[in-house]
């Protein structure tokens, strides 16, 4: 596989990993969500001093308001932080 391939599978794979542990398969709740952000992203959430982050988040990321993060509200998560963290964001 390519390396974008790969990187497709690997955002694939990690999704599944934390969905429907409570649940719809298909989604994250806001539990699996944290859990997932703790295991994989430990940097973002260090960098974070609010508690009530995590649920700012799953609000901005909740685009159709089921309280659940599907696979599509995931990548955008994913891109956000990608151009966040390398400074990649559209300057206005």
């Amino acid at each position: 596989m390519s390396q974008l391939e790969t990187a497709m599978a690997i955002l694939l794979k990690t999704f599944d990993k934390y969905s429907g542990a409570e649940g719809n398969k298909g989604t994250l709740s806001k539990a699996e969500l944290k859990t997932m952000i703790e295991k994989e992203l430990p940097s973002l959430l260090k960098a974070s001093k609010n508690p009530g982050d995590c649920d700012k988040l799953m609000k901005a990321l909740d685009h159709n308001g089921d309280s659940e993060v599907d696979f599509n509200e995931f990548v955008v998560l994913v891109a956000a932080l990608t151009c966040a963290c390398h400074d990649r964001c559209p300057k206005k």
